[in-house]
């Protein structure tokens, strides 16, 4: 099994991470609060994505990813490839995603002098604090919306990239960069678009039991949520989701692109 894979899918997501982590803290309380996390946790859960996706071409097409320029893999297997990735890497990140929502969503003491200090003093704090008052399961709170977000729709991210980038490249050889950049960026707000109602739910559920439990499962969060909320609820957030989506996308597969390349 190729690891060049795993590593540039680490690298790449570490690069896109820092550009990117700004707009996913403005949806909630922090900006770059919690960022050492994430780009530590990026090394197993981004490398799992590019690292599971391509590996499964290869076992599909048989077919480096080298070679795919000359031998184009079908959508199908394509599809099929991103949503093997991204259900695997649902399971790698939940853990490391409810940690990260959970220090997000704190406030900061240090805004209002005489206040409490915060529920958890760090990542590490945190998974313990879940682990001893929710249980182990508690670290996969939000995972089957998690899933359910990102099985389909990273299928959907890599079809969006490569559709773009055969359109706009010559056959036979490799994308430009310009053309990386924009089928990845606009991959990203594709992606998002239709990721964004689970997104909420996923939120939701991993804030569950915090204080009390609120919601039964997924289906009671969804149901709850529009009618307490409206439908326009499963959209909240789908604007600076996509105003992120573009440029961390574009960033994680132009590096992406050039480290296979370097290495190939």
């Amino acid at each position: 099994m190729p690891v060049e894979e795993f590593v540039a899918g680490w690298i790449s997501g570490a690069l896109g991470l820092v550009l990117g982590h700004p707009f996913d803290t403005v949806k909630l309380l922090g900006f770059f609060k919690g960022m050492s996390f994430p780009i530590a946790s990026i090394a197993v859960v981004n490398s799992v994505l590019f690292g599971v996706y391509s590996n499964t071409l290869l076992v599909l097409t048989a077919t480096s990813h080298q070679e795919r320029r000359a031998q184009p893999p079908s959508y199908t297997h394509i599809f099929l490839a991103g949503c093997t990735g991204g259900f695997l890497q649902a399971y790698c990140l939940a853990p490391f995603d409810l940690i990260k929502v959970r220090l997000q969503n704190q406030t900061e003491p240090r805004a209002q002098p005489g206040s409490s200090p915060p529920r958890y003093q760090g990542p590490v704090h945190c998974a313990a604090s879940i682990f001893r008052e929710e249980g182990p399961r508690g670290l996969f709170r939000g995972a089957w919306a998690l899933t359910l977000r990102d099985t389909p729709t990273v299928g959907i991210y890599f079809i969006t990239y490569e559709g773009l980038c055969r359109q706009y490249t010559p056959e036979g050889q490799n994308p430009s960069s310009a053309t990386v950049l924009v089928a990845g960026g606009f991959a990203g707000i594709v992606s998002w678009v239709a990721a964004t109602p689970l997104d909420v739910i996923k939120s939701r559920m991993q804030m569950d039991g915090l204080r009390r439990r609120v919601y039964q499962g997924i289906l009671d969060c969804m149901v709850s949520s529009i009618r307490q909320e409206g439908l326009g609820v499963f959209f909240r957030g789908v604007t600076i989701n996509s105003a992120r989506a573009f440029p961390v996308n574009a960033v994680t597969f132009l590096s992406y692109e050039y480290l296979l390349r370097w290495w190939g």
